[in-house]
């Protein structure tokens, strides 16, 4: 091959693999993913604390019978609103009512002999030990006739407050046993959310602090008041019982309900928050935000850790720095690395 040929192959080849790394250069160019991106900024804000609890009754009891015996009646079900005074079971009382004949019987004998003996006293016709024997007899009696009253009047079970029939554990024809608890009542007049909190807000809760109680299943929010702080926190979440009291004149609230809390605080805090929209989540419900380089032009995942929601940001704990750059739109296409084009 002649030297001039081969220096001509030589220019070809060299033209050639230019014009592919031109092309390659071109086409990274076009694959970067357009996006749109918020700078992340501190903002101020209320620093209400929000909770989510269980609704408990103001006080509630177990109620069971005194004595023993088979159950006759049982007057309200489960869920039903139930009045102070009023008989909410009954056992069957004829074994009772006996034994009360009985002892009121030995009474009337005693009391017979009693007031002959006490004649004869007063004669100084009988010895004084004869006399008190009788008297204690006779005392004695009394006594047994007010314990089976007292266990007549027990086979009857009273309702002890207003309040609703949480949980009735025995049917009519039952056999039960002296104190077992047969029924759960609560008083609903006033309820009580139960919740926990973080032990970093617990020096934002103080007693008598005004909270929002919102009930998803009923249509109006309700005010209440923090009543009781936990002074020792739960072992496993090392978190703070607080307890709100909220009235509940209609009774419309009950026991069991899930409640969202909005706790009202005077104090101001800081956070770092970004549009609720940048947040994505994996399959392992991680959060996490795309954060653009602004020197590789690129996006990397970064998981992090959400607060409350403020307007329409959402507070990131831990994770971001603000002045950082997150992707709020288009952030479905990428992938960690992913070449990007952005603005602000």
């Amino acid at each position: 091959m002649a030297r001039s040929e081969f220096c001509l192959i030589a220019i070809a080849l060299l033209i050639a693999g230019s014009c592919r790394t031109a092309n390659k250069d071109q086409g990274a160019e076009e694959t970067a993913i357009p996006v749109v991106a918020f700078r992340a900024a501190k903002i101020s804000s209320g620093a209400d604390i929000y909770l989510s609890g269980n609704i408990e009754g103001k006080r509630t009891v177990r109620l069971g019978f005194l004595v023993a015996g088979k159950i006759a009646s049982i007057a309200a079900e489960e869920g039903q609103l139930v009045t102070r005074g009023q008989v909410l079971a009954s056992l069957e009382p004829t074994s009772y009512s006996i034994a009360k004949e009985i002892a009121d019987a030995q009474v009337r004998q005693i009391q017979d002999e009693y007031d002959r003996l006490k004649i004869m006293h007063d004669r100084n016709s009988i010895s004084e030990s004869d006399f008190t024997k009788i008297s204690a007899g006779l005392q004695q009696a009394k006594a047994q006739q007010k314990l089976h009253e007292k266990n007549l009047a027990d086979t009857r079970l009273y309702v002890p407050f207003d309040g609703v029939l949480l949980k009735k554990l025995a049917e009519v024809g039952e056999i039960t046993g002296t104190g077992l608890p047969l029924f759960v009542v609560s008083d609903i007049q006033t309820v009580k959310v139960s919740a926990f909190i973080p032990e970093n807000e617990l020096h934002l809760i103080k007693l008598g602090q005004e909270a929002t109680v919102n009930i998803s299943s009923l249509t109006q929010l309700f005010k209440g008041k923090v009543t009781e702080v936990g002074s020792a926190a739960d072992p496993a979440s090392r978190a703070f019982m607080v307890r709100i009291e909220v009235s509940n004149p209609g009774l419309l609230i009950r026991p069991g309900m899930i409640a969202e809390v909005r706790i009202l605080s005077d104090e101001k805090k800081t956070s770092l928050v970004v549009p609720m929209e940048a947040i994505q989540h994996d399959p392992s419900n991680l959060s996490y935000v795309y954060v653009a380089d602004s020197i590789q032009q690129k996006a990397f995942r970064r998981n992090v850790s959400l607060g409350k929601i403020i307007n329409d940001r959402i507070e990131i704990t831990s994770g971001l720095s603000e002045d950082e750059i997150v992707i709020t739109g288009g952030q479905q296409k990428l992938v960690d690395g992913a070449k990007i084009n952005y603005k602000l």
